[in-house]
């Protein structure tokens, strides 16, 4: 099966790609929706006639971030609610204070290269628990205001760092293998993209599809640990195409009726048979193993508490 071509590429911005969607009465939810490329793709669906609800650990400093979007988009439909993805209490708080359905959500927030081995409140290495873990329990939370919506997408920002490592299934808190900064985050999104493939195969059923995306590489707060970008200056993007294969995902016909799939450059990724040095992209076949996403599905119910 050939990977699926748009008309988009490498510097389309999430304008371009929105252009022509009309999103009034659908509601999306946005994790990290405040700043980087979450904040431009909020912008983007508000200005499309979306309810855009900001999903952020600080509400106070989001506050004032949707006064502006409401100012520069015209849509007095953006709202703030808390939710700290490293602490599932938050997670349970989000979900059972949520009501509506909910035609899309973005598992868009995260946190990037901890330099040390810290764990959430519940036990679990931080960037797991943050990137993956408290987006698969705020995801299976709102099944059935995703279900409700009749076709509902849900969207994975993983990123070109999965490359990095597969799931430590046997050790996923780095208790036996040495904790390195960028393997953990190599994991969180490798997590992250099979969560997408759990979704389709779960959820198909119920309307509702998931995709996978690597965002490019952008200058945002994520590289606070990393001393800024390494990637070649030819290969970054600016926030407004780093967000477009994100809007891609979330609103486009394009990828009607398409799930359990990774993207990138607003276009279907490439398989590598290994981790590219040329910053050219492509995914691992271990993000998108059906049986790896399985495994991964069912442990995470057991993390979360729920077999």
């Amino acid at each position: 099966m050939q990977p699926l071509k748009t008309p988009f590429g490498f510097y389309s911005t999430a304008d371009e790609v929105a252009d022509g969607n009309e999103l009034t009465g659908k509601q999306a939810v946005i994790t990290g929706g405040a700043a980087g490329i979450g904040l431009e793709t909020a912008r983007v669906l508000a200005s499309a006639g979306a309810e855009v609800t900001l999903a952020v650990r600080r509400p106070s400093a989001a506050l004032e971030v949707a006064k502006r979007l409401r100012h520069a988009t015209g849509n007095p439909a953006i709202k703030v609610r808390e939710l700290d993805l490293s602490d599932l209490r938050s997670v349970q708080s989000f979900v059972r204070a949520w009501t509506g359905p909910i035609h899309v959500l973005i598992n868009n927030a995260g946190i990037m290269a901890i330099p040390e081995l810290e764990r959430t409140p519940q036990g679990f290495e931080l960037q797991f628990g943050t990137n993956y873990l408290g987006h698969f329990a705020l995801t299976l939370g709102l099944r059935r205001f995703l279900a409700a919506a009749n076709g509902a997408r849900v969207v994975s920002v993983s990123s070109s760092g999965h490359l990095f490592s597969p799931v430590l299934f046997d050790d996923l808190g780095f208790d036996f293998v040495p904790y390195t900064p960028i393997g953990a985050y190599g994991q969180s999104k490798s997590a992250t993209a099979l969560l997408s493939v759990g979704i389709t195969q779960r959820w198909r059923d119920d309307g509702i599809l998931s995709n996978a995306l690597n965002p490019g590489a952008i200058s945002t707060g994520l590289q606070k640990h990393t001393g800024g970008l390494k990637t070649p200056v030819e290969r970054r993007k600016t926030i407004e195409q780093g967000a477009s294969t994100t809007v891609l995902l979330a609103v486009s016909s394009l990828v009607d009726g398409i799930g359990g799939r990774y993207f990138e450059d607003c276009n279907e990724a490439m398989q590598v048979v290994k981790r590219p040095t040329d910053f050219t992209g492509g995914y691992a076949p271990y993000a998108l193993d059906a049986g790896n996403a399985a495994r991964l599905w069912e442990l995470s119910e057991q993390l979360i508490g729920l077999r």
